[in-house]
C-alpha cells in the first residue's frame, strides 16, 4: 500500500496528544500537554491556531461541548474543566470545574480521554511524577451528565488509547504499562464495559525493547490503529484476529495518538512528542493519506 505522510503547518507540540476531529468545523483539535496549550488545525485554511490555557500547568485532552461552540472539556491535572476558546485567540480561559478525582494522589494527572458514541466521557489518569510502571495509581472513569462518576478500571499505570466499535459492541483500551491492547464487551445503552481480553501484545524478547502502546483510533471496517511511543510506528490491527495489517512508519520516534478526519474522514491525523531531547521533526503533527480507510468523526461531550 502506498500511503503518504506530510506535516501539518505550525503544528509542533512538545507532547502532542488527544487528536479530535470536529466535523462541523472541519477542524482537528489537539493538545500540547505540558505547555499547556490547545491547538486547532483548520482544514480549509490549512492553518494551525494555538492558545495557551491561562493559569494551568497541564492539559491532557480537549473535547468540544455539544451545543456550546466556544466551550471545551479539558483535563487539567486531576480536574476536568470547561475552557472557553474561540479557536483563534492566543489565550484560552478556564470557566469552571466539571469534576475532580484522586485528591489523595497529587502526583496524578488526567491523560487520554474520549467520548463514546453516545457522548459519555471516558477519561483516565496516570502518575506524572515518579515511575508510572511501579506506581500504578491511575484509574479510568466514565462521566455522564446527571449520573455519579463511575470507576471503570483501577490499577492503571498510564491510561491511554480508547476506541469503540458500536457495530460489534466492543470497547478497546490501552494502559501503556501493560504493553497490551485489550478489548471489552460494551453495552452502548449503559456505557458498561465488561469481559476484558488481550487482543494484541507489544512485548518483545527483552523488556527494554517492549513497545509502548499509546493512543488509538478505529476505522469503519473495525480495524484499530495503535500508536507506539517508542516505535516510530502506528500499527493497523484487526482486533478480531490480532493480525497486523499495516505498519505506518514516521520520521520521528514518539508517536502518541491518531484520529481520522478531513471532509471524507479518510485522512489519518497523527500527534507526536519531543520528550527526552528527541531531534526534529519530533513533536510535529502529521496527516497520512492514501490509506484506503475511513474513520468516524469525533463525538461532542454532552453536559
Amino acid at each position: 500500500m502506498s500511503y503518504k505522510i506530510e506535516p501539518l503547518p505550525d503544528s509542533y507540540a512538545g507532547l502532542g496528544e488527544g487528536p479530535h476531529w470536529d466535523a462541523a468545523r472541519q477542524s482537528l483539535y489537539f493538545v500540547d500537554i505540558e505547555a499547556p496549550a490547545l491547538l486547532r488545525y483548520d482544514y480549509k485554511q490549512n492553518k494551525t491556531y494555538r492558545a495557551q490555557i491561562e493559569g494551568e500547568q497541564l492539559a491532557g485532552f480537549v473535547l468540544p461541548i455539544e451545543g456550546k461552540p466556544q466551550e471545551f472539556a479539558v483535563g487539567c491535572g486531576r480536574r476536568v474543566v470547561i475552557v472557553n476558546w474561540d479557536g483563534v485567540a492566543p489565550v484560552a480561559k478556564v470557566e469552571r470545574t466539571l469534576f475532580e478525582v484522586q485528591a489523595a494522589f497529587e502526583a496524578n494527572r488526567f491523560n487520554d480521554a474520549k467520548t463514546d458514541p453516545r457522548g459519555r466521557l471516558f477519561a483516565g489518569t496516570m502518575r506524572y511524577i515518579g515511575d508510572e510502571f511501579e506506581h500504578r495509581h491511575g484509574e479510568l472513569y466514565r462521566w455522564e451528565q446527571g449520573k455519579q462518576l463511575a470507576v471503570v478500571k483501577t490499577d492503571v499505570g498510564i491510561s491511554n488509547g480508547l476506541a469503540w466499535d458500536e457495530k460489534n459492541k466492543k470497547f478497546y483500551y490501552i494502559d501503556t504499562t501493560d504493553y497490551e491492547v485489550k478489548s471489552y464487551d460494551y453495552d452502548i445503552e449503559t456505557g458498561v464495559a465488561s469481559n476484558p481480553k488481550v487482543i494484541y501484545d507489544l512485548r518483545k524478547t527483552s523488556p527494554k525493547d517492549h513497545l509502548l502502546p499509546d493512543g488509538m483510533t478505529i476505522d469503519t471496517d473495525g480495524n484499530i490503529y495503535v500508536a507506539t511511543f517508542n516505535g516510530h510506528t502506528i500499527y493497523k490491527l484487526d482486533p478480531r484476529t490480532g493480525k497486523v495489517l499495516l505498519e505506518i512508519k514516521f520520521p520521528t520516534k514518539q508517536i502518541t495518538s491518531a484520529t481520522f478526519g478531513g471532509p471524507d474522514l479518510d485522512i489519518l491525523y497523527v500527534t507526536t512528542a519531543a520528550k527526552f531531547d528527541q531531534p526534529a521533526p519530533a513533536g510535529t503533527t502529521y496527516k497520512v493519506t492514501g490509506l484506503n480507510a475511513k474513520g468516524y468523526p469525533g463525538v461532542n461531550l454532552k453536559i
